[in-house]
């Protein structure tokens, strides 16, 4: 996967809440898709999305 800037982005730095975090970490996932590091932050700030 091809990271902006060679950075991978990760859940904790979304903003998730750590029961989510450890869910995810325990389903073997460990960075957001693109699509994922575009639409979580506007869902978390109560925008919708389409």
């Amino acid at each position: 996967m091809n990271f902006p800037y060679g950075i991978p982005m990760t859940f904790a730095s979304l903003g998730l809440i750590e029961p989510l975090l450890r869910a995810l970490e325990a389903l073997g996932y460990q960075t957001p898709t693109p699509v994922q590091t575009q639409a979580i932050p506007p869902v978390l700030a109560g925008r919708d999305l389409m």
